[in-house]
């Protein structure tokens, strides 16, 4: 058994009454989402889909987009998932990159983009799902036919798709189910959007044991009490988001004001690094596990690292860890050959996760380079450094901007930073963006002192701004681009 859409299949013909899937607006057991998968696919093959077509699904989150994918799983089809809030136009383009066989969208928007859409691609309106049981329908799939595309932001203005073959996606969520030991009993919190590689564990593990998901609506992907409130009233087991989200939990939602809840017995987080100071507020609070996990959309997961307690003694955010999934990991420094303990160099990936490559191009093959510099440990294991494309000369000196970041954080009153560099050559400055902890306003002496003792003298900052909060992408990472536009005075 090696597609996607069969872990729901089996998890339906095992557990038909347990609950599947829960949304802001009720829920369905597994029995209810294959009966609605079903009809769905039905209604997809009556539209024109099959076999290795597309289907991109334009809506909220909520079980009936979850059963949409299935249908197109089951029809041996491709899902392409865009939220609500994608705009219309990017929606259009991505229909028209992956010529998308239909679209699945409510009626008013399916107005908007049908005038710009292939010829042949059909829309499919989700409220108007068909009622009644269907005869099953499930293609047989081979490990590497697609599963899904994921688009991302291309450097050339047009989004890129990352095409993920049932193969890549099984071998992550296999290996994370038996990393979690996930059972029926367990409750999974889906924080991140379906265009977001991080909601591949929160369905599919789910589904790999018959547990249940519990979608966030998008309105609360980062309003901090409303979340704190959902982890207690939903009795979470597994909760899987980035940082930033239980950042703000902690400091603006009230979560550590309550006894962590008796269900909870792993925080897993992944796509940026987890500032120290706040993972070991973090760390006191839970006895949960808490568990680091890295990887590029292009590969899934490829590193992970629970953390333990000696990790909570650094002064920087703990390692990615070692290779999992399958995969086969190592630096490359700029010679082109494997760093060694204590050096440095490009995170590249091998193995069953990394991609079949970017929609409409050749195909991967090979090795990936994901762009990420580390530094490898002594027992083998990697810490994260930052994005090759933040590597930045200053004044003669090459600087990776994530290092300075990750000494700001470990800082007694910060939260979160961020460090741009504004202007060039001799006139070249650093620049971090603070959000502080509650109560606490550091200037930029202290600052400058505190990284005085960690850090060389040219990665010193030269001006710090004080911030309620930092821009944030849809997905929760730092927008860096809109930090310019984020810029108060100065502190001194």
């Amino acid at each position: 058994m090696n597609s996607l859409h069969e872990l729901m299949i089996t998890a339906a013909a095992r557990y038909p009454g347990r609950l599947a899937v829960a949304g802001h607006e009720g829920g369905l057991r597994y029995a209810e989402l294959d009966l609605m998968a079903n009809a769905l696919a039905h209604r997809m093959r009556e539209l024109g889909a099959g076999r290795g077509d597309r289907v991109l699904i334009w809506d909220d989150k909520s079980p009936a987009v979850i059963a949409a994918m299935q249908a197109a799983l089951r029809l041996g089809a491709a899902y392409i998932p865009a939220d609500a809030a994608t705009p219309a136009a990017r929606v259009a383009t991505m229909a028209r990159d992956c010529t998308a066989r239909i679209v699945c969208a409510t009626r008013d928007r399916s107005g908007h983009i049908m005038p710009h859409l292939p010829d042949g691609t059909r829309c499919l309106d989700l409220t108007e799902v068909p009622a009644g049981p269907v005869a099953p329908i499930n293609e047989a799939v081979g490990p590497e036919d697609l599963a899904y595309i994921l688009y991302t932001s291309g450097s050339t203005g047009q989004p890129k798709g990352v095409s993920i073959s049932h193969r890549n996606a099984r071998a992550f969520v296999d290996w994370a189910a038996t990393l979690l030991g996930v059972t029926a009993e367990d409750r999974f919190a889906n924080h991140a959007p379906f265009t977001f590689d991080l909601s591949v564990l929160d369905l599919y593990a789910a589904f790999s044991a018959g547990a249940s998901v519990h979608l966030v609506p998008a309105e609360l992907a980062y309003a901090p009490a409303q979340l704190t409130e959902f982890l207690y009233r939903r009795q979470i087991s597994i909760w899987y988001s980035v940082p930033s989200a239980l950042v703000l939990m902690m400091s603006s939602g009230g979560l550590l004001r309550r006894p962590a809840p008796e269900p909870l017995r792993a925080v897993v987080f992944a796509g940026e690094p987890f500032p120290i100071s706040q993972l070991r507020r973090l760390a006191a609070w839970t006895d949960a596990r808490l568990i680091n996990l890295y990887g590029p959309t292009e590969t899934n997961v490829c590193t992970g690292h629970e953390v333990a307690a000696d990790d909570l003694a650094r002064d920087r955010p703990v390692p990615i860890g070692t290779a999992a999934s399958g995969d086969t990991v190592w630096a490359q420094t700029a010679r082109g050959t494997a760093a060694g303990p204590g050096e440095e160099g490009e995170l590249v990936v091998e193995g069953p996760t990394v991609m079949r490559g970017y929609w409409g191009r050749e195909p991967h093959r090979g090795p990936y380079a994901t762009g990420d510099l580390v530094r490898v440990l002594d027992d083998g294991s990697f810490d994260y450094l930052g994005r090759r494309d933040h590597m930045v000369k200053v004044r003669g000196h090459r600087i990776e901007l994530g290092e300075i970041e990750a000494v700001l954080t470990a800082h007694r009153a910060v939260s979160e930073a961020a460090v741009t560099v504004t202007g060039t050559g001799i006139g070249a400055r650093l620049e971090a963006f603070i959000v502080s902890r509650a109560g606490e306003e550091p200037s930029l002496l202290e600052l400058k002192r505190y990284c005085a003792e960690r850090l060389p003298r040219y990665m010193i900052v030269d001006e710090v701004h004080l911030l309620a909060c930092l821009p944030r992408t849809r997905t929760g990472k730092t927008d860096r681009t809109a930090l310019g536009t984020s810029r108060p005075s100065p502190r001194a």
